[in-house]
């Protein structure tokens, strides 16, 4: 037997949804207005149950052929499950019927955008920018397909077109800052968050986005005032709590970042960077039993966290325990094989207990990986220098000033290792060269080799570039 249902109030609304289940159930066939329909599909697309929700579209599609509405829910539901061939279908007969409907446009667009046929999804959001009557989402739509093109100068204007028309679009706030910080400016980012709070000082996202900003400057005082601003906007923006902390943390302020990052806890649940962050406060204030609690606490609720295990091995390296902290080096180098601070920390802990080709293998690792590290270049070169293998230490030295031209540091070493292996002439070139680089460093040659104060010629080359 047929019902009809018609939807005029709120409890007929949650009514049509129990009808149309009692419907599924009793193999029946009942009839709802457009309505209640639209109710129905609305809710299990909430419930996140998009099978149910065209489950539903496919009755109210028989039941009302001629509603564009749920041939473009339809269309919307096979984006949501992957079948974009029938959301072509369903936006095509929904343009037969009514095409000055803008979604149809928009949807279209959504799928050409998911498979990367840019142009004709900036042709569908063209169109459908001309016939909706609120356009700001649209042209967030259009910045993000430039965006992908990675044409990020027209994504910011088109973002800027979408936050005059709605400037409490969030995504939008948080878009620009993205495609600012991509084209790395900073200093015109900035300038756009500081006259958008003008306009609107209430603006948490604003102030966020500012603080970003002045942080990636190194301004951090200012980027500091900024998340204060964003946080007494909405006290709980725990992002904020987190960033002003970094930013605390490039100003040697441990004690009080390790304050704020708790503070996050207030508003989210404690989280593996946190703890991670926090580990690294207590690290650098050499609180090293503290610090391995917070590291443990972060592998424990993320083992894939490879900051937190290296962490866990510095904690370990300065209390001199050194074959344990190789334990944690290894587990942070199995998650980040190419990190080459994992390398250089593995290359100094194998030193200190002697395995000596193991050390030598580590560095090689670190400057494959990171060959404008100078102190890595001195470090590793020292080792060879100490095995006594005067030349592997020289070639090292040489190598390293292929990679950083303008250290002097890596001359006046050079120097040093040129006059140990008897090649005077050489060595002395290789001090004018860094004597013109950087003449106050000269002081690195005698802290390595002290007995070449004694050296008459070297010292009278000295005398000619610091008088």
């Amino acid at each position: 037997m047929e019902e009809e249902f018609f939807f005029e109030s709120n409890e007929d609304a949650q009514r049509s949804v129990e009808r149309y289940e009692e419907m599924i159930r009793n193999k029946d066939q009942y009839f709802f207005d457009a309505g209640a329909f639209e109710y129905i599909v609305d809710f299990y697309i909430e419930k996140n149950d998009p099978v149910k929700a065209l489950q539903v579209v496919d009755y109210a599609v028989s039941q009302h052929p001629y509603a564009t509405v749920f041939l473009i829910k339809q269309a919307h539901l096979f984006i949501l499950t992957n079948n974009n061939d029938q959301a072509f279908l369903a936006l095509q007969q929904a343009e037969l019927l009514e095409p000055s409907e803008a979604d149809i446009y928009l949807l279209r667009g959504n799928i050409y955008q998911n498979t990367e046929r840019y142009s004709e999804a900036l042709e569908n959001y063209e169109k459908a920018l001309g016939l909706a009557e609120s356009t700001d989402e649209i042209l967030l739509q259009i910045a993000y397909v430039y965006q992908s093109m990675s044409d990020y100068e027209s994504a910011i204007s088109y973002i800027k077109l979408s936050l005059e028309q709605n400037m409490e679009n969030q995504d939008g706030l948080y878009e620009l800052a993205f495609c600012y910080d991509v084209l790395d400016k900073q200093e015109e980012s900035i300038k756009f968050y500081q006259q958008y709070i003008d306009t609107d000082p209430y603006s948490y996202a604003a102030w966020y986005n500012l603080g970003n900003s002045f942080h990636k400057l190194n301004l951090f005082e200012k980027a500091i005032d900024a998340y204060d601003y964003a946080i007494l906007i909405k006290e709980d923006f725990s992002s904020a709590y987190f960033n002003k902390g970094n930013a605390l943390v490039q100003l040697d302020k441990y004690e009080e970042a390790i304050e704020v990052y708790k503070q996050t806890f207030e508003y989210e649940q404690p989280n593996a960077d946190t703890y991670c962050a926090i580990g690294e406060c207590y690290e650098k204030l050499e609180k090293m039993d503290e610090a391995r609690s917070y590291y443990k606490k972060s592998v424990k609720m993320d083992p894939k966290m490879a900051d937190a295990w290296f962490g866990i091995g510095v904690t370990l390296n300065h209390e001199e325990r050194y074959f344990e902290s190789l334990h944690f080096y290894k587990k942070a180098i199995d998650l980040e094989a190419e990190n080459p601070d994992f390398w250089f920390a593995m290359a100094d802990a194998h030193y200190k207990l002697n395995q000596i080709e193991e050390s030598i293998a580590a560095y090689d690792k670190v400057l494959e990986y990171n060959p404008l590290d100078i102190e890595a270049w001195l470090d590793f070169s020292t080792v060879l220098y100490e095995q006594g293998k005067l030349l592997e230490a020289s070639e090292t030295m040489s190598e390293a000033i292929k990679n950083n031209p303008e250290a002097a540091e890596l001359y006046y070493r050079m120097v040093a290792y040129l006059f140990a292996l008897g090649h005077y002439a050489d060595a002395l070139g290789y001090l004018e060269t860094a004597l013109t680089t950087d003449p106050d460093k000269h002081y690195i040659l005698f802290e390595y080799l002290p007995q070449l104060q004694d050296n008459s010629a070297i010292i009278n080359v000295i005398n000619r570039y610091i008088r």
